[in-house]
Protein backbone atom coordinates (compact mmCIF):
# COMPACT_ATOMS: atom_id res chain seq x y z
CA UNK A 1 0.00 0.00 0.00
CA UNK A 2 1.53 3.24 -0.74
CA UNK A 3 1.79 6.29 1.67
CA UNK A 4 -0.61 8.98 0.44
CA UNK A 5 0.25 12.47 0.18
CA UNK A 6 -1.49 15.57 0.96
CA UNK A 7 -2.87 15.96 -2.54
CA UNK A 8 -4.91 13.02 -1.99
CA UNK A 9 -8.03 12.00 -0.03
CA UNK A 10 -7.47 11.37 3.51
CA UNK A 11 -7.72 7.28 4.43
CA UNK A 12 -11.28 7.39 6.13
CA UNK A 13 -13.04 4.50 8.50
CA UNK A 14 -14.96 3.39 5.64
CA UNK A 15 -12.13 2.43 3.45
CA UNK A 16 -10.59 0.98 6.63
CA UNK A 17 -13.44 -1.47 7.60
CA UNK A 18 -13.39 -2.34 4.09
CA UNK A 19 -10.40 -3.69 4.05
CA UNK A 20 -11.25 -5.35 7.44
CA UNK A 21 -14.06 -7.12 5.55
CA UNK A 22 -11.70 -7.80 2.67
CA UNK A 23 -9.17 -9.45 4.72
CA UNK A 24 -11.66 -11.49 6.81
CA UNK A 25 -12.24 -13.40 4.04
CA UNK A 26 -8.80 -14.49 3.76
CA UNK A 27 -6.96 -17.34 5.67
CA UNK A 28 -5.43 -16.83 9.34
CA UNK A 29 -1.97 -17.35 7.97
CA UNK A 30 -2.19 -14.92 5.16
CA UNK A 31 -4.31 -12.36 6.90
CA UNK A 32 -3.98 -10.78 10.92
CA UNK A 33 -7.68 -9.71 10.68
CA UNK A 34 -8.64 -13.45 10.06
CA UNK A 35 -6.48 -14.41 12.98
CA UNK A 36 -8.29 -12.44 15.43
CA UNK A 37 -11.67 -13.29 14.11
CA UNK A 38 -11.11 -17.01 14.22
CA UNK A 39 -10.78 -16.24 18.28
CA UNK A 40 -14.03 -15.10 18.65
CA UNK A 41 -15.77 -11.91 19.45
CA UNK A 42 -14.67 -11.91 22.86
CA UNK A 43 -10.85 -12.33 22.47
CA UNK A 44 -11.47 -9.07 19.42
CA UNK A 45 -13.13 -7.34 22.78
CA UNK A 46 -10.32 -8.09 24.96
CA UNK A 47 -7.28 -7.26 22.10
CA UNK A 48 -9.76 -3.98 21.76
CA UNK A 49 -9.40 -3.35 25.51
CA UNK A 50 -5.87 -3.88 25.75
CA UNK A 51 -4.95 -0.95 23.12
CA UNK A 52 -7.57 0.99 24.19
CA UNK A 53 -5.46 1.25 27.52
CA UNK A 54 -1.95 1.51 26.16
CA UNK A 55 -3.78 4.54 24.11
CA UNK A 56 -4.50 6.12 28.10
CA UNK A 57 -1.31 5.10 28.93
CA UNK A 58 0.39 7.08 26.22
CA UNK A 59 -2.02 10.45 26.17
CA UNK A 60 -1.46 10.41 29.92
CA UNK A 61 2.36 10.30 29.32
CA UNK A 62 1.59 13.00 26.62
CA UNK A 63 3.91 11.21 23.80
CA UNK A 64 2.52 12.74 20.64
CA UNK A 65 3.98 9.87 18.54
CA UNK A 66 2.89 7.18 20.62
CA UNK A 67 -1.02 8.66 20.99
CA UNK A 68 -1.30 8.63 17.13
CA UNK A 69 -0.03 4.68 16.69
CA UNK A 70 -2.00 3.36 19.80
CA UNK A 71 -5.23 5.48 18.37
CA UNK A 72 -4.38 3.82 15.05
CA UNK A 73 -4.55 0.41 16.99
CA UNK A 74 -7.71 1.52 18.46
CA UNK A 75 -9.74 1.99 15.53
CA UNK A 76 -9.00 -0.65 13.67
CA UNK A 77 -9.56 -3.38 16.65
CA UNK A 78 -12.73 -1.61 17.04
CA UNK A 79 -13.36 -1.81 13.83
CA UNK A 80 -12.41 -6.14 13.66
CA UNK A 81 -14.59 -5.88 17.34
CA UNK A 82 -17.94 -4.43 14.90
CA UNK A 83 -17.28 -7.04 12.54
CA UNK A 84 -16.98 -10.06 15.06
CA UNK A 85 -20.39 -8.83 16.67
CA UNK A 86 -21.69 -8.33 13.21
CA UNK A 87 -22.88 -4.72 13.37
CA UNK A 88 -21.78 -2.27 10.31
CA UNK A 89 -19.92 0.80 11.23
CA UNK A 90 -22.65 2.41 9.23
CA UNK A 91 -24.91 1.82 11.92
CA UNK A 92 -22.30 3.30 14.53
CA UNK A 93 -22.37 6.13 12.17
CA UNK A 94 -26.28 6.38 12.45
CA UNK A 95 -26.01 6.22 16.19
CA UNK A 96 -23.61 9.13 16.44
CA UNK A 97 -25.77 11.55 13.75
CA UNK A 98 -28.74 11.27 16.14
CA UNK A 99 -26.81 11.63 19.51
CA UNK A 100 -24.95 15.14 17.74
CA UNK A 101 -28.56 16.34 17.14
CA UNK A 102 -28.87 17.32 21.01
CA UNK A 103 -26.20 18.25 23.87
CA UNK A 104 -24.21 15.88 24.98
CA UNK A 105 -25.77 16.32 28.36
CA UNK A 106 -29.10 15.86 27.47
CA UNK A 107 -27.88 12.22 25.20
CA UNK A 108 -26.25 11.07 28.19
CA UNK A 109 -29.30 12.18 30.41
CA UNK A 110 -31.72 10.01 27.75
CA UNK A 111 -29.16 6.52 28.34
CA UNK A 112 -28.82 6.98 32.36
CA UNK A 113 -32.80 5.92 32.69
Amino acid sequence: MRKKDRTDAMFTLDELARTIDQRAGASAEMSYTRSLLDKGPAHCARKFGEEAIELAIAAAALDESAVRAEAADVLYHLLVVLRARGIALSSVLDELDKRSRRSGHEEKASRAN
